[in-house]
């Protein structure tokens, strides 16, 4: 601004709405001199106020701003927001497809009447204080907005409530600081990178002929994304960089991301009878399951070296329930960040690893477990520091379009209530995909929050290369057949640029073809017979009875009173700690510890050895049945204090988190956390048993199974109450069934146990097994009503002397082996039942004997036939159960029971009939029931008492 001499000359350069500008500025002046421009600040004090404000009234109705001025800044203003908050409505993030012209009136001038000359009247600094130096009206800030926001790549970030954020990201925006700026060397690599991926599809068509493999043709550059992001961590101290995607792409990703050999991939896709195409010698070798899994199935690692720093990039194994992979990353990456080697709460590092989740267009609104892990990722039991999101967006979800498969405008729409910030963009453009890859790393390292990119292309062919997409959506495929890839768009843009030479682009593609075939050739063809399915590591096979589990008195008592002690100045519940106290004795003579106590004592124990422990679930720290009391709360302050955080002897960290209301997410975010940490006693419990059925996927395909399809080792517990008392379906059963017809191969324990011993010892197992070829779930029905009941309850020395039983014969009965004529066998608390009424009828019982399966798989058989030779004048063996006929245990275990006994024995079964709920749900009818039950089992009369110690 120039000074002319005098304070009448200065005020005379403003005119119109410049004028308008100025006096709000004095205003604010007035107010606050620091929110003034520092250039103004100075004119103001060596002028005093703008001459039309204190000069005489005819100057003054001269030069001030007209309304019609204000308005038009005032418009112009509301437009500048508008491009910020809907400048994606415009976007030209569209290759293929009706949505590449697009309008909004939002966008448009002539919505808040302004014409060119308006705008050009406006300096451009009124509407966009941060404009850059070579913009200087307001039509020239406007299509520069324009370009930032409604370009191939569009942003929305308006939903991002914290102010530090949106600033960030904003700046970062309109000053386009977050665009990667490469060299031509570099921008030939990306080119280059792009022929190896689109010439590997390519080969793949044309060398195996219809085979499935999902290709990633329309989405390439996703390629050169992945690897920006690896070498952009590699460049730090990440060690792990954790990946999930579906099956399109991941045969690319892992050939060009993780380095997985060509010649294992062109292996796995050959069929030919009674030959096996051999990789070449030297080629590296990737250890599955014994079953394995289809090739797009399968992941795998790599390590990348780079100045004595190594980051390991991990893909995930995923089944074709797609997005389930999402919470199983999301715990490989909590895992990772942990530090569990001192006692207290694991110290979690953000910076140490984080996870990149690949999800469909489809499958991001589509599927529940999406929501339920972006909810989870700002609690503090499953904070990971931020994931990098990923739609591959190919417009299509199997052959469903957009409008019948989502109610949102865009695929990303869900991530909006979590304050994600949401980047689209146009997937036939490699530099602005990269860019954006560059702008959510950045963002994550500095906000440690998830990150989406809506990466928008096209899907080439149908959902597999089986499908023909034409017969359902044949106006888009005409349009994908004539569009051309986005390899060959680069390569033109690039020889535009001069960076690239005439030919350039079709000696790569030719060498890129060359080497793929120089691979293949190079393979071998073997003769071979036909192929056996590949063994159960022996370690599985030879079962963990050798396992000493048990605990000397003395350890005991003393990791029992370091649990009762409390921090200085703690003010407990006084009615809790009054119950809690009552637990210094109970491992003297003569008194019994209950079954939270011999839990406690259990975790005590175990990180007394060195090993970590995490346990999750709705209510466990406190426990759904007010059993646990892990963390306590001051009844003051609020403040909290775990017992287990304070015990001395702890030689390992102790997590225990109440989750979110939710079963499948949480359950898998346990898993990938027991894969990546075997050596820590990773358990979920369940609210309920029956609750667990909405994890049932993650339940199927990894828990169950991934050791055998993937070789995923995990010994995770999961803790599913279980036991019928007469409160309705969801509150009796943990559908035991449903286990047992899962189980095969060793792939993982199966429990009731009805003691606390039983329940420590089990424990203390399933922690020594953690990490090695042995390891597997255990999947544990655990009590409801018997956490309180005596008969739970177990002396001292069984936790000193004894070891887990897996069957468990009861006491008291059986003595006379020659006179037992029936043996009653079954599991879980209607065995307890049992033995209440045993001890309340006064009868001989020397004709019968009882045995409690604590272990149901892998079955006790040996044992069992053991004591079927004990005693030699069995006339019939009963199987007896709570459970309706077609559920528990019944048809898991009639086969074993009949062949043990070999037509010798009366085989029975006594329980409820066949029915289609769980369990009734009115009490006295359960109570009529089980009374039942116990009578046939005893051979009582109907008139006995019905009391089942409830």
């Amino acid at each position: 601004m120039s000074n002319k001499g005098s304070n009448e000359n200065i005020w005379e350069q403003f005119h119109g709405p410049n004028m308008g500008y100025i006096e709000e500025q004095y205003d604010l002046y007035l107010e606050d001199p620091e929110r003034v421009d520092s250039s103004l600040v100075e004119v103001f004090e060596q002028y005093g106020a703008p001459e039309w404000i204190k000069g005489d009234e005819s100057q003054q109705g001269s030069n001030s701003p007209s309304a019609a001025d204000i308005q038009k800044v005032t418009s112009a203003l509301k437009l500048v927001e508008a491009i910020r908050r809907s400048g994606h409505l415009e976007a030209e993030v569209y290759a293929v497809g009706r949505g590449r012209e697009r309008y909004s009136p939002l966008l448009d001038p002539k919505t808040y009447n302004l014409s060119e000359n308006d705008l050009k009247s406006i300096p451009a600094k009124w509407i966009w204080p941060e404009a850059p130096n070579g913009v200087s009206n307001g039509l020239e800030a406007i299509h520069t907005l324009k370009q930032q926001y409604a370009g191939r790549i569009s942003f929305e970030v308006d939903h991002v409530h914290n102010e530090e954020e949106r600033t960030w990201l904003q700046d970062k925006i309109e000053q386009g600081t977050y665009r990667v700026d490469f060299n031509d060397d570099k921008k030939k690599q990306v080119l280059k990178l792009l022929a190896q991926v689109e010439g590997f599809e390519h080969f793949l068509a044309k060398t195996f002929v219809a085979q499935k493999r999902f290709s990633i043709e329309g989405l390439d550059v996703m390629v050169p994304m992945l690897d920006h992001i690896v070498q952009a961590a590699s460049e730090e101290d990440v060690e792990h960089v954790m990946m999930g995607m579906a099956h399109r792409g991941r045969l690319n990703v892992l050939a060009h991301v993780l380095g997985k050999p060509y010649d294992r991939i062109f292996s796995e896709f050959h069929h030919a009878p009674n030959k096996e195409l051999v990789p070449s010698e030297g080629s590296m070798g990737i250890n599955y399951g014994w079953t394995g899994d289809v090739k797009y199935h399968f992941g795998a690692s790599l390590d990348v070296e780079k100045e004595e720093r190594t980051t390991r990039v991990t893909l995930s194994h995923n089944p074709s329930h797609l997005e389930f992979v999402d919470p199983v990353v999301q715990g490989f990456a909590r895992a990772a960040q942990d530090s569990r080697e001192e006692r207290g709460l694991s110290e979690q590092d953000t910076s140490k690893a984080f996870s990149i989740l690949i999800h469909g267009d489809a499958a991001f609104p589509g599927e529940g477990v999406v929501a339920e892990t972006l909810n989870m990722s700002d609690l503090p039991g499953y904070r990971t520091g931020g994931a990098v999101h990923i739609i591959a967006n190919n417009l299509v979800g199997f052959t469903t379009i957009q409008k019948d498969g989502r109610s949102t405008r865009y695929a990303s729409d869900l991530a909006k209530g979590y304050e994600i910030p949401i980047i689209h963009v146009n997937a036939d453009d490699p530099i602005q995909c990269l860019s954006a890859m560059q702008l959510a790393y950045e963002y994550r390292k500095k906000f440690h929050k998830d990150f989406l990119i809506d990466l928008v292309g096209y899907r080439r062919f149908g959902h597999n290369e089986m499908d023909e997409p034409r017969a359902t959506q044949p106006e888009l495929y005409t349009e994908i057949d004539d569009h051309a890839t986005v390899a060959t768009l680069y390569a033109e843009q690039l020889q535009d640029e001069g960076v690239i030479e005439e030919g350039y682009f079709d000696q790569v593609k030719e060498e890129v073809d060359e080497n793929f075939r120089q691979t293949y050739e190079n393979m071998k063809e073997n003769e071979t017979g036909e192929r056996d399915a590949k063994d159960v590591p022996e370690e599985m096979v030879s079962g963990l009875d050798a396992i000493d589990t048990s605990v000397s008195l003395d350890v005991l008592k003393t990791l029992n009173k370091g649990l009762l002690k409390r921090p200085e100045g703690f003010n407990g519940f006084k009615k809790l700690e009054k119950i809690l106290q009552r637990r210094e004795n109970v491992l003297e003579e003569g008194n019994k510890v209950d079954w939270a106590t011999g839990e406690s004592l259990a975790f005590a124990s175990i990180l007394q050895d060195g090993k970590p422990i995490r346990l999750t679930g709705q209510d466990s720290q406190r426990g759904t049945f007010a059993h646990r009391h892990l963390v306590l709360h001051d009844v003051e302050d609020g403040s909290t204090y775990c017992p287990m955080h304070g015990l001395e002897e702890a030689n390992a960290s102790f997590d225990i988190y109440n989750s979110p209301l939710n079963e499948a997410g949480v359950l898998g975010f346990e898993y990938g956390y027991s894969v990546l940490a075997p050596e820590a006693l990773v358990l979920w419990e369940a609210q309920y048993g029956d609750f667990a059925n909405a994890g049932q996927v993650i339940i199927d395909q990894f828990i169950s199974a991934g050791r055998a399809k993937w070789g995923e080792k995990s010994s995770l517990v999961m803790l599913l109450p279980h036991g019928y008392e007469g409160q309705g379906p969801e509150h009796s059963s943990a559908r035991l069934e449903r286990y047992l017809t899962m189980s095969a191969e060793y792939n993982w324990t199966v429990a009731n146990v009805t003691s606390s011993a039983q329940y420590f010892h089990v424990l203390r197992r399933q922690a020594a097994i953690g990490g090695k070829d042995a390891a597997r779930p255990l999947v544990l029905m655990t009590p409801k009503s018997l956490i309180r009941n005596q008969r739970v309850a177990s002396d001292g020395k069984e936790f000193s002397e004894g070891q887990f039983q897996p069957l468990k014969p009861q006491r008291g009965l059986g003595k006379n082996e020659d006179k037992v004529t029936r043996l009653v066998i079954g599991s879980g608390k209607v065995m307890i039942d049992l033995e209440d009424r045993i001890e309340n009828e006064d009868q001989n019982w020397d004709w019968l004997h009882i045995v409690r399966v604590e272990q149901i798989y892998p079955f006790p058989e040996k044992q069992l036939q053991e004591i079927l030779e004990q005693y030699p004048n069995i006339e019939e063996v009963v199987w007896i159960q709570e459970e309706p006929r077609n559920m528990g245990g019944w048809d898991f275990v009639k086969e074993t029971l009949y062949q043990l006994v070999n037509n010798t024995h009366e085989i029975k079964y006594i329980g409820r009939p066949k029915r289609s709920s769980p369990a009734v749900g009115e009490p006295n009818i359960h109570k009529t029931e089980q009374n039942r039950i116990i009578q046939e089992a005893l051979k009582l009369s109907k008139g006995g008492d019905s009391n089942e110690g409830n």
